[in-house]
């Protein structure tokens, strides 16, 4: 049976050092590459507009993600209110972005990965979870005292903190990032970073590094590994193909890339003429072929 890799932390006492070096970052905030340096212990806010209290907006057995974190049960959802990034095409502006959701302690978070779990889930994802790490740490440290032994996916941005995530080894079993733009005035214009190619390189290079490739069991489901996802935009195959670029030839060609092709001109996308449509078949298709030629063939075929 696999155990995930939590439970050694755990049990060698290092999980309790990881949850003060990272409840000490809320006292001037650096979880994210925005290096805001708000005293989130005094409910200071910074880009992410969240202090110290933890926010969701729901949690439930989730269907509609990769097959791998699916099976037959459904992967037990958590979505985490506000972000780190801000895109302006966000599928869930009301809650990444107006803050749409309920305050909970870290005593109930703990309960409700539990409760997950208990109804059959495979795994814990953690929806953009980057803002919140130290407390969903703590909240870890409750839920396996009374039980919890399922994978934790990490499911965020790509906007990440190389920092940040050297304190979640051993402790995320599944990374799951997005890798949204491959030029910089992509990042600049749709999520006000520009930085957002080097930095999500960076931080994708580190999941890699703590979880290599991902791993099933013999039903197909995953508890271990990188997956990368790209959705395609319109009007910018040379972004996209960038990103292919550098997964290929810098993390693995056996990496799971999930090149998602359901892109809806959302929120403010209206305002940015070639984003404010959805994608053709032709471009789509661009990109799973420039993906296909580079030896990628994991994941983008779940579309």
């Amino acid at each position: 049976m696999f155990l995930p890799s939590y439970i050694k932390l755990y049990e060698s006492g290092k999980l309790e050092e990881r949850i003060k070096l990272l409840n000490d970052i809320l006292a001037c905030c650096t979880l994210c590459p925005r290096n805001c340096k708000v005293n989130r212990l005094k409910g200071e806010k910074g880009y992410c507009k969240s202090d110290s209290n933890v926010t969701l907006s729901s949690y439930f057995a989730h269907f509609g993600e990769e097959k791998e974190l699916v099976g037959k049960n459904g992967s037990g959802t958590i979505f985490f209110t506000n972000c780190n990034l801000g895109c302006v095409y966000c599928q869930n502006y009301e809650i990444s972005q107006l803050g749409y959701g309920k305050a909970v302690s870290i005593e109930e978070l703990a309960n409700i990965m539990l409760y997950l779990q208990k109804s059959g889930c495979h795994n814990i994802n953690l929806v953009t979870p980057t803002h919140y790490t130290p407390q969903i740490v703590h909240a870890l440290k409750y839920a396996i005292e009374d039980g919890l032994t399922l994978p934790i996916v990490y499911n965020c941005s790509g906007y990440e903190s190389v920092k940040t995530l050297s304190l979640l080894k051993g402790i995320i079993d599944i990374y799951m990032p997005d890798f949204k733009y491959g030029l910089v005035e992509c990042g600049k214009k749709y999520s006000n970073a520009p930085d957002y190619f080097e930095v999500c390189k960076m931080a994708i290079k580190e999941m890699y590094n703590q979880v290599g490739n991902l791993m099933v069991d013999r039903l197909g489901i995953a508890y271990r590994g990188l997956i990368v996802r790209h959705l395609v935009l319109p009007n910018n195959l040379e972004s996209s193909k960038k990103i292919i670029e550098f997964i290929a030839k810098e993390i693995s060609i056996d990496c799971y890339v999930n090149i998602m092709s359901q892109y809806r001109p959302l929120f403010k996308s209206n305002k940015f003429i070639e984003i404010a449509r959805r994608i053709t078949l032709i471009e789509f298709d661009e990109v799973i072929n420039y993906a296909k030629s580079l030896g990628l063939h994991r994941g983008f075929y779940n579309n």
